[in-house]
């Protein structure tokens, strides 16, 4: 069996071991594929691996031998699912391997915002504090989470997640999602407009549909606090960049903290990158070494449970 894993790098730059695969066929793995060597690197393969590199409809009927493509990552948007279905194959990705490292990064890139940890280190080491007639300084204002609100847009599990961290920093906890959950203790499932205007940190956790693009807008962010912090570590095109590079500049809200944008490398000129109440990571949330381990095992044990008659983890109802 012939297996092929188009984009590998991200996901393995040469910490981990491909050994899980090797054991199943004969592999090949390439960095990076670009988008007219995609058809050529996946003839004659009956599995294929992707992380970001598209494989859509086109591609999928130029391949007849492929009966398995194996998503590296959550979203599976990088796939034609309908067309995969028609020719018989089965997709699947790779559910919950990241989050308590989402959750975790998303607390990171609050409490940077919360008291500018890295600045202030820069500036001690500049020689700010040796010169300050003071015990203490800081340059920024410094935020207490406890008692504030934080608010979730998205429920799965990383949504709960953040609200079990958020809970243990002493913050009320409100949600929103298409299917309210019950019973869960410290929670309040309200409308989309009310976690707009009661949230003095809102975190997004849902996935990008047509109904969730864009929905960080101008006429949303206008029903959120001034004093409201955003956090983005879902996917890019939740959030309208251009709208909420103009609140932040305008002080709509007072600051923002992101790890994914709507083109991923950005474009040098995204109009996000000259405001300094915004933070922006590389897209980093899942790439911690266990997590990617985690990932690694999970898309094994997916081609496994495929050769066995008993697919898991199937996106496109195959």
């Amino acid at each position: 069996m012939k297996i092929v894993v188009l984009d590998g790098y991200t996901e393995n730059p040469g910490d981990l071991s491909w050994e899980g695969l090797e054991a199943l066929g004969e592999l090949t793995v390439c960095d990076r594929t670009p988008k007219d060597k995609i058809i050529e690197r996946m003839q004659g393969a009956q599995v294929v691996y992707t992380n970001k590199t598209p494989i859509d409809a086109q591609t999928i009927c130029a391949c007849p031998n492929l009966q398995f493509i194996g998503l590296l990552s959550t979203g599976y948007n990088v796939v034609d699912g309908d067309a995969a279905t028609e020719c018989g194959i089965t997709v699947a990705n790779i559910p919950g391997y990241s989050t308590d490292a989402v959750a975790q990064l998303v607390f990171g890139l609050l409490l940077e915002v919360c008291h500018h940890v890295g600045h202030h280190s820069d500036v001690v080491k500049a020689g700010k504090w040796s010169a300050n007639p003071d015990f203490t300084f800081w340059d920024y204002p410094l935020i207490e989470l406890k008692g504030k609100a934080m608010g979730i847009f998205g429920f799965g599990s990383i949504g709960a997640r953040v609200a079990e961290v958020a809970k243990a920093f002493g913050m009320e906890v409100l949600a929103h999602t298409r299917t309210p959950k019950e019973g869960i203790a410290g929670v309040e499932f309200v409308s989309w407009d009310e976690l707009l205007r009661r949230a003095d940190v809102l975190s997004l956790h849902a996935p990008l549909t047509e109904q969730t693009k864009d929905i960080i807008n101008k006429d949303s962010i206008a029903k959120m606090k001034h004093s409201a912090i955003l956090i983005n570590t879902a996917r890019g095109p939740l959030v309208n960049e251009a709208d909420l590079a103009e609140a932040l500049a305008a002080g709509g809200i007072y600051a923002a903290g992101l790890d994914v944008l709507g083109q991923e490398p950005p474009d040098a000129g995204n109009p996000l990158f000259g405001l300094a109440n915004v933070i922006i990571t590389p897209h980093i949330a899942w790439a911690a070494k266990e997590t990617r381990e985690r990932l690694m095992d999970i898309a094994v044990e997916n081609l496994k449970m495929f050769l066995n008659g008993t697919p898991q983890n199937v996106v496109n109802g195959k």
